[in-house]
């Protein structure tokens, strides 16, 4: 099974720019950089020469001992059993973060050799950042991979629901016969999340066993990562904090408590460890801010935030919430205080929008669940697990500050209500549109 995923219009753009720098593609483990990379260079070159650095250790010495490209690509060549040619071979260095060298050839590629294509990937990229390692700064281009999303995971499972939803060009409510089908896969999207060998699992072979323990290995190897490429200090605390984001979500107040971690628990004892999760791609933290201004960031209040995973499949999983749930009406969308809905939604907000959403709160008075910066707009954002919309917090929100729109999502239908926008959980890909429809 393929899943079509909207980057390759990206990729395709970054090779035929005239200006192409060698490219990452940044995002965590497993939501499928490396079969993104072969499956666009198998598309779009006569030939793919891939190297992994985590495989085939020795391929460092390459990069150890010169920066001359010709003689790099001529032991390349070597190894890949035939000649790497400029414009026509897509050269893939895969978990780049495990050769600092090579990831700072990436400057002398884009200065002296800017006619072989180059792309690497690195799951663990932003660790290997974060710690200082060199950096070909102003070298290289940047793409970020999310999990499959679901207008993606649509497509793959019900072309046509799919091309109904692309057509859609004024915000009114959807006939019956196309709504609960969507709602329908929505619940099956929320068993698999966007890890692409769950979605695969669960849609090729409809087997939400093996859904399952796709779903088990991934958090298994996150562990391992923790273990291998975190300080030994550091890694019960990766443990520990991992392992409460249920809980910590399960609250009616999603605020981040270290208490919830572990007894005893202080922030500047964690910090270290959250800023790891988070820069291995694993975690979305969500900051309070004091008021909606501009920048978003300039307003953050540090000590408050709210963490989510970067997919609802994988939060279901660590939850322990059988897929049975499916056959229980809305269950899936309202288990532990909606924070599958919660997170499902930010995890689409943060693929198709730019800079990190915040959050805001009135004291104990409202709190509105996401906000984001539209071009020089801020958007309030509700989130509903079902189909009670019942909460002032947006009209709270709207008295203090009058934004140009209100965004709900929630299990009713499309509808504009003065400035209330109420989208279906299942078109938060469609959001930009529905805003300039509005």
């Amino acid at each position: 099974m393929e899943i079509k995923r909207t980057i390759l219009k990206k990729l395709t753009a970054w090779k035929q720019a005239p200006d192409r720098k060698p490219l990452i593609l940044q995002g965590a483990r497993q939501v499928g950089k490396t079969w993104l990379l072969t499956h666009f260079g198998a598309a779009e070159f006569d030939n793919v020469a891939y190297f992994n650095f985590e495989e085939q250790p020795d391929l460092k010495q390459f990069f150890e001992n010169t920066k001359d490209i010709p003689r790099i690509i001529q032991n390349l060549s070597l190894v890949h059993g035939q000649p790497i040619l400029p414009q026509k071979t897509l050269i893939i260095f895969d978990e780049i973060q495990e050769c600092n060298d090579a990831l700072n050839t990436l400057k002398y590629f884009c200065e002296n050799a800017p006619e072989y294509a180059v792309a690497s990937a690195g799951s663990l990229l932003g660790v290997a950042m974060s710690r200082g390692n060199s950096f070909p700064v102003g070298k290289v281009d940047f793409l970020h991979l999310h999990p499959v999303c679901f207008s993606e995971f649509l497509s793959a499972t019900d072309a046509k629901l799919f091309d109904y939803l692309e057509t859609i060009d004024r915000i009114e409510p959807l006939p019956d016969i196309f709504f609960h089908q969507l709602v329908e896969k929505l619940k099956m999207y929320f068993i698999c999340g966007g890890m692409p060998e769950a979605v695969v699992a669960l849609l090729e072979k409809q087997d939400t066993e093996k859904t399952q323990q796709v779903l088990q290995n991934i958090v298994n190897a996150y562990a391992l990562d923790f273990s291998k490429h975190a300080e030994n200090k550091e890694i019960p605390k990766l443990n520990y904090l991992w392992s409460s984001i249920p809980s910590q979500l399960a609250r009616d107040n999603k605020k981040f408590l270290y208490q919830a971690v572990k007894q005893g628990a202080r922030s500047r004892e964690y910090e270290d460890a959250l800023l790891w999760l988070s820069h291995a791609g694993l975690v979305h933290r969500i900051f309070r801010i004091s008021k909606p201004g501009l920048p978003l960031s300039a307003y953050d209040d540090l000590s408050a935030f709210k963490l989510y995973l970067i997919d609802v499949g994988l939060l279901r999983r660590l939850s322990f919430l059988d897929p049975i749930a499916i056959r229980e009406g809305n269950r899936l969308f309202m288990e532990f205080k909606g924070a599958l809905s919660e997170n499902f939604i930010l995890q689409h907000l943060i693929a198709n929008f730019e800079g990190t959403p915040r959050y805001w709160t009135s004291g104990n008075q409202a709190e509105v669940d996401f906000l984001i910066q539209v071009k020089n707009d801020i958007i309030p954002i509700e989130v509903k697990s079902d189909e009670n919309i019942r909460s002032k917090s947006l009209s709270v929100y709207n008295e203090l500050y009058q934004p140009p729109v209100r965004i709900r999502y929630s299990l009713k239908n499309l509808k504009k209500d003065g400035g209330l926008l109420n989208i279906p959980l299942f078109m938060v890909d469609y959001t930009e549109k529905l805003l300039q429809l509005s």
